[in-house]
């Protein structure tokens, strides 16, 4: 993979896209289990849309691990690279879930008998991979763009950020 795109590394370009789809998946997952109106017309959006998530999560960690040898070495970035770790978890859980969720409607749809509490078991953790995938995703973000912007003027007095003197 290069390691960077007309002069720009890589990692932002795809961390931005990662930053949009994973939520997008989330809240569309969130929809689907709680909403049959939008689960029928979706269909497999969310699942989709968590695919996207998986794939984009591995190219992002690649990325940043490239970028990431050509930049200083500080706290704020290790504590960034290890949150980032944790995140491929939260979007696999989130992809099969969601395609659980799928399945179970469409075996529903095709008026084939759906166990209640296998369903429920489902919506649950469907809904606890949303909560875990999209705080996660927040919190890696912020991480990151704390150990991006740590060294710019845009964290020194005058900046509204409450950080300076005036």
């Amino acid at each position: 993979m290069p390691n960077s795109y007309f002069g720009l590394p890589l990692h932002p370009l795809i961390v931005h896209a990662t930053v949009v789809m994973i939520p997008l998946a989330a809240l569309a997952v969130l929809l689907s289990v709680l909403s049959s109106r939008f689960r029928a017309w979706a269909g497999p959006l969310p699942v989709g849309l968590s695919l996207i998530g998986v794939i984009l999560v591995p190219l992002s960690t690649s990325t940043g691990e490239t970028l990431q040898r050509h930049v200083p070495e500080t706290a704020l970035l290790e504590k960034h690279t290890h949150m980032a770790e944790g995140l491929l978890p939260w979007t696999l859980a989130l992809f099969a879930f969601s395609a659980a969720s799928y399945w179970l409607q469409r075996r529903r749809a095709s008026g084939e008998s759906v166990a209640k509490p296998l369903a429920a078991a489902v919506a649950v953790l469907a809904l606890a991979s949303v909560v875990g995938t999209t705080v996660q995703v927040g919190r890696i973000g912020h991480s990151g763009a704390k150990a991006a912007w740590q060294n710019t003027n845009m964290n020194g007095p005058g900046n509204g950020s409450g950080d300076g003197d005036g």
